[in-house]
């Protein structure tokens, strides 16, 4: 490989692309390029094209990685971009065309997203959701130090509940691009037996993270970047 691609980090809902700072100084030191694309969490479709315009932009080989609501939104952000070599999906939802995240979240029992969510009512009918900050550690980041969750908790990016009801249309790129899959094992949110499913059905290549919680890109940051190195490394 003549030239290390460019990893671009999609943040989901809840967290910003700041949290992917102990990934992309890792990945920096090792000689990538990075990008971190902001994701608008307004919408499926609106959010994969904020994405997409990203990606065109980007000269040379690129390894696509999403966290959580993210894995949607690279699965379809990829689509037609023959520079994306890889996809990497941390916690991730990977749907099929038809299927929202809250769909997926509900296929089996364990998340305690729902129990979760403060909703804020927007002008015009929209509504914000935001994980409660008086659950977001142990529900959201419970492998994480108490001041370091409730820093994140404050940070966090809240999600349309349009955006996690949207379903995914068209093809999905998993379905032509190699793609691996971080599964965390203590997951609160996505339960690891989804991510399981998900992930065998897209045929990925498959690392769990025992006890990890969602954040496991925050509290793995070394297993993170292993696997996304070595989708860097194999695509070629």
């Amino acid at each position: 490989m003549s030239r290390k691609p460019t990893i671009v980090l999609v943040h989901g809902a809840f967290a910003g692309g700041s949290g992917f700072r102990p990934v992309a100084e890792r990945l920096v030191a090792a000689g990538y390029p990075v990008a971190a694309a902001p994701n608008p969490l307004r919408g499926l479709a609106f959010d994969t094209e904020q994405v997409r315009a990203l990606l065109d932009s980007i000269e040379g080989p690129i390894v696509l990685v999403g966290h959580s609501y993210g894995g949607a939104v690279i699965s379809a952000a990829a689509l037609g971009n023959a520079n994306v070599k890889a996809l990497v999906y941390l916690a991730a939802f990977v749907p099929e065309t038809g299927e929202s995240v809250q769909a997926l979240v509900e296929k089996y029992p364990g998340s305690t997203v729902g129990e979760s969510l403060k909703p804020v009512r927007l002008p015009g009918g929209q509504v914000d959701l935001y994980i409660d900050p008086r659950v977001f550690h142990a529900h959201f980041a419970a492998d994480l130090p108490t001041g370091e969750a409730e820093i994140l908790a404050i940070t966090q990016r809240p999600a349309t509940a349009a955006a996690l009801g949207e379903p995914a249309s068209g093809p999905q790129a998993w379905h032509t691009i190699p793609n691996y899959h971080l599964i965390s094992g203590g997951d609160r949110i996505i339960p690891p037996a989804a991510q399981e499913f998900m992930a065998r059905r897209s045929g990925a290549t498959v690392e769990v993270v025992e006890g990890a919680s969602h954040l496991v890109f925050v509290s793995h940051p070394a297993t993170t970047v292993a696997l996304i190195d070595k989708a860097a490394t194999e695509y070629a």
